[in-house]
Order: structure tokens, then C-alpha cells, then sequence
């Protein structure tokens, strides 16, 4: 069995990965996703692994049964270019290392650690201790936070709050989350978001981008949360609207936000603005470059599901994970 790697996220793991391949399998490993030299290579691969897949890549590979994803989107993948038989895997393995980083930036914002940070570079400490209109900071101990989206990153980020001493709403399309099971306040449909905003202090974004969640936090939303809450954004950028966040921000109707999905994204050299506002301007904002499921953990964990995945196509066993065919 012949697999082809282009997907730069896994290099650092090759080791891993390679360990937990089936017995006789040859891999073929491109530093960066690069179409020309991938189709060189593709002509006699029975797997590929990369976040992109064109239609000369299908015509170019004869030989093919799976293409896998070394992630959680696929959009990249050129369904009508795959060849007869072959299937789209994709794999997760991020929840843990984003609730870690929603814990990380809420107890930041919280306790507005970047702001002390920055005055004490200038010698001023910034505490209630030396200055009594200081208001003196909350724990994440009794705040309630809504989570707009409850699947596997919701989920996890609720289980490590949970240990904090929050409060958890959820709040998803369909309304299924059982809340009693899941050791929640109560639990409900988009339709009653702005009630759980009204008792909350923290919104936690991490539902799909769809037609229908599209700007589902908007100027309303934003002033439902109130003055003293916290937003992160861990879903897609367009989830939250765009200028609306940005004016709540600026105008200080919400406390803080950590955003790390944006409105635009740069080229494969890693650079450009994330928005065409001035988002990184404010004080009141941490940002990061899609980085919460960035981990060694996450990589090496999908790593590893590949390397099974393709174990369980080498004894022709059911795949996990197949997103093309459903």
C-alpha cells in the first residue's frame, strides 16, 4: 500500500504516524500541499492525505481509494473530481486542546491579565490594591456561560468550566442537549438565545457556519450580554457579526472577546489583517490566527485515527469517519 502526505501539520509526527501504519506500506512525504509535485506522485497511490484534492489530481490518480483529511473541514476536496470508488475521511481530535484555550482566554479576560501586564511595563500596578476605582476581578466561580453550539468542542469546554465552578446553558438548533445529564441550568434552541444571554456572563460561540447561523450574534445579542460579559469565538467569524462586534467592543457594551476565527484570512505566506476593522486596536480583545486546535496533541492524535483508518482499508474494514459518501 502506497500513501501520499501533503499535509505540512503532520510532519512533526511522521514518526507517529508511520509506526501505526499496516505492515509494507510505503509513504511518499510533501512539506507543504503543492498540486505539481502531488501529482507526480499520485499516479500508483491508494491513499492520500492532504487539505486539498483538484480535478487533476483525480484524473492523475488511477489507483486511489481514499483520500483522508488530516481534519475536521473537507471543503477543500473536489467531490466531483475523486475517482469511482474512493472515499473522503476527515478526523477531529481539537476539542480538548480548544477548551483548553477557551479556560486560558476567559480567566485572561476575566482577570484582565493583559491589561496588569501592559501597565507594569510602564510601572504601573494596576490592581485595587494600589487604586481603590479598580474594580477587584472575578473568578470564572458562579459565572454563567451560554454556549451556542454543543457538540464535541462545546462539550469539552463545558466539562473543563465545569471544574472552575461556572454555570452552563446550552443552546443549539435543535434543542436535544439533555440538560440534567449534562449537569447544565437548562438547555434550549436558538430561539431563546437571548434569554440565556440575558442571564449570562459569558458566550462561548463553537456552532456550525451555516445560511442559517450566519450573523446569529449580532448588535441585539451583543447588548443581551451586556456590559460586563465576555464572548469567544471559537465557530467561523461570520457566526458573530462582524461590525456589530467590533462597535460593541469599541463602545465597551461588551466587556471582552477572544476571536480566533475571522472574516478573512491571508495567503500561504501567513500574512494579512483578519478584518477589514481595526480589531487590533482595541484593549479588549484577545485575538489569534485560528490557533485553538493548533496543538501537538491534536496533530498527533489525528495522526494516529489516519494511520487507523488506513490499517482498517488495508483488511477492508469499515472506515470511521467517511464524509464523502455519506
Amino acid at each position: 500500500m502506497r500513501i501520499v502526505i501533503a499535509d505540512p501539520n503532520l510532519m512533526p509526527h511522521r514518526s507517529t504516524f508511520e509506526a501505526a501504519l499496516p505492515e509494507g506500506a510505503v509513504t511518499s512525504w510533501h512539506d507543504s500541499w503543492n498540486e505539481h509535485s502531488v501529482l507526480t506522485d499520485l499516479k500508483d497511490a491508494d491513499v492520500y492525505v492532504g487539505p486539498k484534492f483538484t480535478e487533476a489530481m483525480g484524473a492523475a490518480a488511477s489507483n486511489l481509494r481514499l483520500v483522508h483529511v488530516a481534519g475536521a473541514g473537507y471543503d477543500g476536496i473536489d467531490a466531483a473530481a475523486l475517482p469511482a470508488g474512493v472515499v473522503v475521511a476527515n478526523t477531529f481530535h481539537h476539542e480538548s486542546s480548544i477548551a483548553e484555550h477557551i479556560a486560558t482566554v476567559l480567566v485572561a479576560l476575566r482577570r484582565n491579565l493583559l491589561g496588569q501586564d501592559a501597565a507594569l511595563r510602564t510601572g504601573i500596578w494596576s490592581s485595587s490594591v494600589y487604586t481603590q476605582s479598580i474594580r477587584q476581578p472575578e473568578t470564572l466561580r458562579g459565572a454563567v456561560v451560554t454556549f451556542l453550539g454543543f457538540g464535541h468542542i462545546g462539550s469539552a469546554a463545558w466539562r473543563l468550566l465545569q471544574a472552575f465552578g461556572a454555570e452552563g446553558i446550552s443552546i443549539t438548533r435543535s434543542g436535544n442537549v439533555d440538560a440534567g445529564a449534562n449537569s447544565l441550568r437548562w438547555s434550549g434552541t436558538t430561539d431563546r438565545l437571548g434569554e440565556a444571554l440575558s442571564e449570562s456572563d459569558i458566550l462561548v460561540v463553537s456552532i456550525p457556519l451555516s445560511e442559517e447561523t450566519t450573523s446569529i450574534i449580532g448588535a441585539a445579542e451583543l447588548d443581551d450580554l451586556g456590559p460586563d460579559g465576555l464572548l469567544v469565538n471559537v465557530a467561523r467569524g461570520p457566526v458573530v457579526h462582524e461590525a456589530a462586534l467590533y462597535e460593541a467592543l469599541k463602545d465597551r457594551r461588551i466587556a471582552g472577546a477572544a476571536v480566533d476565527v475571522w472574516y478573512q484570512y491571508p495567503a500561504t505566506d501567513g500574512r494579512g489583517e483578519p478584518s477589514t476593522l481595526p480589531f487590533g486596536r482595541l484593549d479588549n480583545i484577545i485575538m489569534t490566527p485560528h490557533s485553538s486546535g493548533v496543538t501537538a496533541e491534536t496533530f498527533r492524535n489525528r495522526a494516529r485515527e489516519i494511520a487507523e483508518n488506513i490499517t482498517r482499508l488495508s483488511l477492508n474494514k469499515p472506515l470511521k469517519n467517511v464524509v464523502i459518501p455519506r
